[in-house]
């Protein structure tokens, strides 16, 4: 039986980071609906490698993320697994909104002025976290939108789909790796709405259950076998 368990709600415009053991998991679930989770992945015993973006779609042939998915190193590893999800689609392409994006949109807020009440921005809010790893700029890259769905019109237009995820929404991540999560629930770069959307996520941290031979994920694809036996080439004699 799985006991270890950690639970937290990260606020509206809020920003969190935790270095992950291999072998847990973690949930996140949208609490009242329209959340947006932009979020990173770094190598905590060595902070070269990152999430990678082109290489997690392109070898999974696909443009969206869900369950059996896997999220790729930039070194051909698997950080984690996406081994439950109730949405069936998740956004790894459209980035980030920055300061001056949410000031055009919804109107500049700071802290110092608005307190809660502020509009972060998804560019700051990564910088804010990295900093305390000592990372910055040049150490960002392509991050997962979770909860957040973007299609392409018939013109050829990305179009932000709202209303795409409800209350109650959830994905699992399992770590196939030692990972440093950070993230954000700052707006898409891509919502339209009128008011800046202050949606928290909640998030559920327990041990995974151990990953076995006819595992759905890494028998996705033929790709996903070869990223975890790169795994399993890294922990080699690492205990």
């Amino acid at each position: 039986m799985i006991t270890n368990r950690y639970t937290t709600t990260i606020a509206p415009g809020g920003h969190w980071s935790l270095r992950l053991q291999r072998g847990t998991q973690m949930t996140l679930t949208d609490l009242d609906g329209g959340a947006n989770v932009g979020m990173l992945f770094y190598n905590p015993d060595n902070l070269l490698e990152k999430y990678n973006a082109p290489d997690t779609l392109k070898c999974q042939h696909t443009f969206k993320l869900t369950h059996g998915n896997c999220l790729y190193s930039d070194m051909g590893r698997i950080f984690a697994s996406i081994t439950q999800d109730s949405l069936g689609w998740h956004d790894s392409v459209n980035g980030n909104c920055t300061a001056d994006h949410v000031a055009q949109r919804w109107g500049a807020r700071d802290y110092q002025n608005h307190r809660n009440n502020w509009h972060q921005n998804g560019h700051d809010a990564f910088l804010v976290e990295l900093a305390k790893y000592g990372l910055g700029l040049t150490d960002l890259a392509a991050n997962l939108n979770l909860f957040s769905k973007v299609e392409t019109t018939s013109e050829g237009k990305l179009q932000f789909v709202e209303g795409h995820s409800k209350a109650g929404s959830s994905i699992t991540l399992r770590f196939e790796m030692n990972t440093l999560v950070v993230l954000h629930t700052c707006p898409h770069p891509l919502n339209p709405s009128e008011a800046y959307p202050a949606k928290p996520v909640g998030i559920e941290i327990t041990e995974a259950e151990p990953v076995a031979d006819d595992d759905f994920c890494m028998n996705f694809r033929p790709e996903n076998q070869r990223g975890f036996a790169n795994n399993a080439l890294y922990y080699l004699g690492r205990g």
